[in-house]
């Protein structure tokens, strides 16, 4: 059945900056004089024509050929921990002990010292994965294109599974459509892909009666940690989003699939693949995962659910001109912070490294009550709040999906702003806890979004706010933020070394 591109009356009228600030990535000094636009107008400027009947169905997202990188010269590093045997190793690995004895020199296959770096050879001849394109990138974002599409009404069209399912989270019951929504909203997932995903694994989406194996676990991933449709989805979702992401930023050539065998990425693929690519390789060994990634897997999927991806696609998603708007720090002028934590995920582990950690002056380590003033790194509209979470949206058209946003997260719900409100950078939004997520101890957690994608916080566009750059260094939550010759390394507590204000 294909996915109608008329927009529901919910939305039939919608605020959007005008075509040429979208492409641009530059924001308004008067949003309120930006113009009035039909989203269908915007949409249709981008999306490619209808496939002629009887043609050859191609995938057509302009995404090049990818420079695949050796990611190390002899393939893995592996640090030694204690109580492993060069036995372990190399079964983790899948070679044989000789060959790993011989490519690092070791004489007494019996000992080991903790600490030690063993040089995993690097696969030779590894089969090359398919080129066939599943979904754009903007059906694996939480795009504008997500302003087209209701979960709700969809899922009571096939009155299956999903449509009648709740769970209960956090002391509240939700339905099966707003648990979809609230992966989609926290991870930046497309609700379109999570579904097509969900239904190639388990059919809730169309089925009443889904096979009693996959109740507990609807994504066949039978982690006992990870029961219950929102956390099946969660770790979809992430799994999306690693690898998007890393597929992105050329920093991964290959998947392991859970039988061992290595399949190196082909070079053609575009990020959305990829994601799905990453996704299937946690769930399938090789020949189920190759009929998964083909045109009779996920894809098919899709299609039987909403019609021709590429049909849907916003190209491109991010624009070559994109720049980042004036931003300052999230805190009160002459009161000293503490950079806690360099580039990490936005959202889990598989997002971009979007986001910063700020912790407020205080004694007590841990998550401890604090009346510091978390505040606006620029002008927007509060669009959400819940769940620790603050979104704003920097165009003040309403909508997280388009153009710049911002996440706050660990925001108090004690004296938090509220969605709907208009404010200007610098204004108070709340006070910095461990709501929501999972924190150990009381900080903010900000994060940028350009269109639905995670933007990293040290990449080309690198997070700025009052003339501070964040600077990383390779490694999860280690980095700086550089002011002229003014270098504040991110720690993990509060130090001399990491004191930061505006």
């Amino acid at each position: 059945m294909k996915n109608s591109l008329r927009l529901p009356l919910f939305i039939s009228i919608l605020l959007i900056t005008t075509a040429v600030s979208l492409l641009s990535g530059c924001s308004k000094a008067n949003p309120e004089d930006e113009a009035v636009v039909d989203p269908m107008v915007y949409l249709s400027t981008y999306l490619p024509p209808t496939p002629v009947p009887g043609a050859q169905i191609y995938t057509p997202t302009p995404d090049m050929p990818h420079s695949v990188p050796m990611l190390f010269e002899d393939g893995d590093v592996y640090t030694v921990m204690p109580n492993d045997t060069l036995a372990d190793i190399a079964a983790v690995y899948k070679i044989d002990i000789q060959t790993l004895s011989l490519h690092n020199d070791i004489t007494d296959k019996d000992y080991l010292e903790v600490g030690q770096k063993i040089r995993i050879p690097k696969p030779s001849n590894l089969p090359a994965g398919p080129d066939f394109k599943i979904i754009p990138d903007s059906e694996l974002v939480n795009s504008p294109s997500t302003l087209l599409f209701n979960t709700a009404s969809f899922l009571q069209k096939y009155n299956g599974y999903l449509a009648a399912y709740t769970e209960t989270l956090e002391d509240k019951v939700y339905q099966g459509s707003e648990i979809v929504d609230r992966v989609s909203r926290e991870n930046s997932v497309h609700p379109r892909i999570l579904l097509a995903v969900l239904e190639y694994q388990s059919h809730w989406v169309t089925q009443p009666q889904p096979d009693a194996t996959t109740l507990e676990f609807p994504m066949k991933f039978k982690d006992p940690s990870r029961m219950g449709l929102y956390k099946q989805l969660s770790w979809a979702a992430d799994q999306l989003n690693l690898g998007f992401y890393t597929w992105q930023i050329n920093a991964v050539n290959r998947w392991t699939l859970i039988d061992g065998k290595v399949i190196a990425i082909n070079p053609v693929i575009n990020p959305g693949t990829a994601g799905v690519q990453q996704l299937m390789s946690k769930l399938y060994a090789t020949e189920d995962w190759q009929e998964a990634v083909n045109f009779h897997g996920v894809y098919d999927a899709y299609i039987n659910l909403f019609g021709y991806p590429f049909l849907q696609s916003i190209e491109p998603i991010l624009p070559d001109s994109l720049l980042q708007p004036p931003m300052q720090l999230p805190f009160e002028p002459g009161v000293t912070w503490y950079f806690t934590g360099g580039p990490h995920g936005g959202w889990g582990n598989g997002a971009a490294w979007a986001a910063l950690d700020f912790a407020p002056p205080g004694e007590g380590d841990g998550c401890v009550s604090s009346d510091a003033w978390v505040t606006a790194v620029a002008g927007g509209r509060i669009v959400f709040t819940g769940n620790g979470m603050v979104i704003q949206d920097l165009e003040r058209d309403g909508y997280e999906q388009i153009g710049w946003s911002i996440l706050y997260m660990h925001v108090e719900s004690r004296d938090r702003i509220l969605a709907g409100t208009d404010i200007q950078a610098g204004e108070r939004i709340g006070h910095p806890s461990c709501e929501g997520g999972v924190s150990t101890g009381t900080h903010v957690h900000i994060a940028r979004k350009y269109n639905g994608v995670w933007i990293a916080a040290d990449g080309s566009i690198p997070f700025e706010a009052d003339g501070w750059i964040s600077k990383g260094d390779g490694s999860l939550y280690d980095g700086s933020m550089i002011k002229g010759n003014q270098n504040v390394e991110a720690w993990d507590s509060r130090k001399n070394e990491n004191q930061i204000s505006r």
